[in-house]
């Protein structure tokens, strides 16, 4: 059950392309997004936020821990979007069950949970503790496509 207004979320944190239904068209140019059904629970992956963050490349050189927590948020939206137009409400969400962080980062970097941080806070936000928390894990990545920092899957509970 969504605890707080998915449009208020999006319009605190700024984020214009998250408030459509449908998907603006400049938008599919800047991100990748695939949602899987697969009953129930229903799987639903998100690649990034490429260009919607302030900046790509690696945490730990290119980007510090809160720049990366801000990418992880900007990520949730896009995850939030991906959810809403795949079911076409959040209300039908019944709780996150699996999450998957994924981040850039130099080898010496070993703050990924407080990277992804970013997403599973926002989501605890949007959707209370019980629904928003479910396992998680962070990992750091060599490399991810386009270079952005932080990368997303998701599995979800849902209402039939």
């Amino acid at each position: 059950m969504l605890r707080s207004p998915f449009l208020a979320v999006c319009l605190l944190l700024g984020v214009q392309a998250a408030l459509s239904a449908q998907t603006p068209p400049n938008l599919d140019q800047l991100v990748e997004r695939r949602g899987v059904r697969i009953g129930n629970p229903n799987g639903l992956e998100w690649e990034g936020a490429r260009g919607m963050t302030p900046r790509n490349g690696k945490v730990g050189r290119d980007l510090t821990l809160e720049q990366a927590r801000e990418a992880a948020r900007y990520t949730e939206i896009a995850v939030l979007a991906t959810v809403r137009g795949a079911l076409g409400s959040l209300d039908r969400v019944n709780r996150l069950v699996r999450t998957l962080g994924m981040v850039n980062t130099i080898p010496e970097f070993t703050e990924q949970p407080q990277v992804i941080n970013g997403f599973s806070d926002l989501i605890v936000e949007v959707f209370g503790e019980t629904a928003g928390k479910g396992a998680r894990a962070a990992v750091g990545m060599g490399l991810l496509p386009g270079s952005i920092p932080v990368e997303i899957e998701t599995i979800w509970q849902v209402r039939v």
